[in-house]
Parts: structure tokens; sequence; C-alpha cells
């Protein structure tokens, strides 16, 4: 009951500390205002959080850029009337208190880019070498079933003992005629086309069932 009645307490007094935005009609705690000091809070802003932040999307900060000073303040009242009678100087220092960055400025190529490339080479160079030496002084060498002779073993051992009869590799060999089927051979030739070779060479440099 006692700390109930203590956080109630410590909850009206918190609400009482903190200021209320006519302007967009939020309230800024008193750790938001810690963070933007003086600086007049004059909008939504792009999160409804009194910070300021230079977003093209999201044009109009909830807050000034600059805290105000007495420069700025008579530049404030000097806007109330005509501006035909302020200068480009004073318009450009009325700006920039209250904007850090102009439209051109925030879709200015920043050139970062380069940064993350050039990391990206670092980390791909460093891979690259880790790579040459896990080959060079950790793996060991491939067996010697990965030689052509020992592939070309395994296929006539796979096609002698007829594994996948229906729709896998043995479905394509002619046992008939010792040859691959016409239609698969037909088949593997129009997408080597391009490398000129012939159904001859083909079956005979990788496919030719030797015994």
């Amino acid at each position: 009951m006692a700390l109930r009645v203590l956080d109630m307490a410590l909850r009206r007094q918190l609400a009482a500390q903190v200021v209320r935005c006519p302007q967009i009609g939020s309230v800024a705690s008193v750790h938001t205002l810690d963070k933007i000091g003086k600086r007049e809070i004059v909008g939504y802003g792009w999160n409804g959080t009194a910070c300021y932040y230079d977003r093209a999307d999201y044009p109009m900060p909830a807050v000034r850029f600059r805290e105000p000073t007495n420069e700025i303040n008579n530049l404030h009242q000097k806007e109330k009337g005509d501006w035909k009678k302020m200068s480009i100087d004073e318009k450009k220092a009325l700006y920039r208190a209250s904007f850090c960055q102009t439209f051109a400025e925030m879709q200015a190529p920043t050139g970062e880019f380069k940064q993350h490339f050039g990391v990206g080479l670092l980390f791909t160079a460093m891979a690259i070498w880790v790579a040459i030496f896990m080959n060079l002084f950790v793996y060991d060498e491939l067996p010697n079933t990965f030689d052509e002779e020992h592939k070309k073993a395994q296929l006539k051992r796979m096609l002698d003992l007829e594994m996948n009869p229906v729709t896998g590799l043995a479905s394509k060999w002619d046992y008939q005629n010792n040859r691959w089927n016409s239609k698969y051979l037909k088949l593997v030739m129009n997408k080597r086309q391009n490398e000129k070779i012939t159904p001859e060479l083909y079956h005979r440099a990788f496919l030719k069932n030797e015994g």
C-alpha cells in the first residue's frame, strides 16, 4: 500500500514537471527537454518526439536547429513584418536558425559508398587469403575418386546397378545398344550447342561406357 501511494505521488510530481506543447498537442518529458535545451518545439516531426533530424521525406523537424539568441529573436520579430525589407543574409540566417541543411545539401552525394565498398573489398581479400592458407596448410588433398578416371568408373557402376531406372540416371541409358537414349542425348546436346561439341565427341569424352 505504501509503495502504491509513493508511486502515485511520483507520477503526480512528474506530471507537474512536464510541458505541453500547444502547437502539436503532445507532452515533452523532462528527459527530452534536457536534450533539446532551449530550442523551440514547433511541430510533430517524423516520429512525434522532440528531436531534430534532416530528412527529405519529413522536411519539418519537431524542434528548431539552433537555440534562440538575441540575434535570432530579433530576426523572428523582423520576419513578422515585410520580408522585402529583409536582406538575403538575414533570410539565410533565419533559415539556418530553424534548419541545419537545405534540400540540395541533404540530397548531395556524400561518397559514403566508397567507404563501404573499400571495407567490402578488404574483407573479401582477407577471405581469399584465409581460403588460400586453409588449402595450403590445413586441408588434405582431394581423394583420388575425384579424378576423371574414377568419375567414369563411378558412372559405369551406377549404370550397371541400374540406379533410379524410372526417372533417374538408368532411365537415360539404352541397355540394348549400350549407349545413351537418343532423346536424352539430343536434350543434352541442345544445351551445349554453343560449345560446338558433337554427340560423338561428347559421348566419347565424357559418357562412354568403358568395358
